[in-house]
């Protein structure tokens, strides 16, 4: 069986993976054989877990910062990663924002155009970035991480969830536009997970112990509990599985209201 979760030789690519459910994923792509790329805006953090990883895994990381809201950084990050370790195998779009919390319709335009940017405009340059080189190869692995609200209705995550369930549509169109090239492009949508990012959520206690209650496995998520789906998706195990998003919710959706 390990052989279906083998990625040495592969190149992966991982946003906004210095913490949380990018860097998990990082490392269990390391862990898997696969050249990781960690990127996220800050050099120095980048540095730091390219270091942690190289510690301790058998494949190479390599810290390539770049602010993703800006298609400059998009195209340096994709340029720096080819010229030092190849090009793309698997593309694990993570990094998001969230700087507005409330109704759809108070969003601020600025909130609004940045939540856009970085969560779809920033995915679609991403991919676009790293297809050609795939279809080179005839092989390739996307990865778009999407979240639970992209499938509910919500009052106050507003323009992310609106964000995120374009995510799954993007998954959707590149699947089916490049499944030709063997190009497998799927996604995972989280409910709570414990991060940095995710903190608003559930740092009061009582908040915490409410979610964890409506979760059938009474549990917030762990970053580790999303990084094996997206092993799955970046390798041989899931050579037949496209144009899907996942939901990982410790089986919220599935319970009573």
């Amino acid at each position: 069986m390990h052989s279906l979760f083998d990625l040495t030789g592969k190149t992966a690519l991982i946003t906004g993976s210095t913490r949380g459910i990018g860097k998990a994923i990082a490392e269990a792509m390391a862990e898997a054989g696969a050249n990781v790329v960690i990127s996220s805006r800050k050099a120095d953090t980048c540095d730091e877990v390219a270091a942690e990883i190289n510690a301790k895994s058998g494949g190479k990381a390599v810290a390539i910062p770049a602010n993703i809201s800006e298609d400059g950084d998009i195209e340096a990050l994709v340029a720096k990663t080819e010229e030092a370790l190849g090009s793309v195998d698997v593309l694990v779009c993570n990094a998001a924002v969230n700087p507005y919390m409330g109704p759809f319709l108070d969003t601020p335009d600025e909130a609004f155009d940045k939540t856009i940017a970085v969560n779809v405009r920033s995915n679609m340059k991403l991919c676009k970035a790293v297809v050609p080189g795939m279809q080179a190869k005839g092989d390739g692995a996307i990865v778009i991480i999407s979240s639970i609200a992209a499938f509910k209705g919500s009052k106050n995550l507003g323009i992310y969830a609106v964000t995120k369930a374009a995510d799954a549509q993007i998954v959707r169109n590149l699947a089916t536009a490049y499944g030709r090239d063997n190009i497998r492009v799927n996604g995972i949508a989280p409910a709570v997970v414990k991060t940095k990012f995710a903190s608003a959520l559930y740092e009061d206690p009582e908040r915490e112990k409410a979610i964890a209650k409506s979760y059938s496995l009474k549990r917030l998520g762990e970053p580790d509990d999303i990084a094996g789906a997206a092993l799955y998706f970046g390798s041989r195990a899931g050579a037949w599985t496209t144009g899907q998003t996942l939901i990982i919710d410790g089986g919220w959706s599935i319970e009573e209201s």
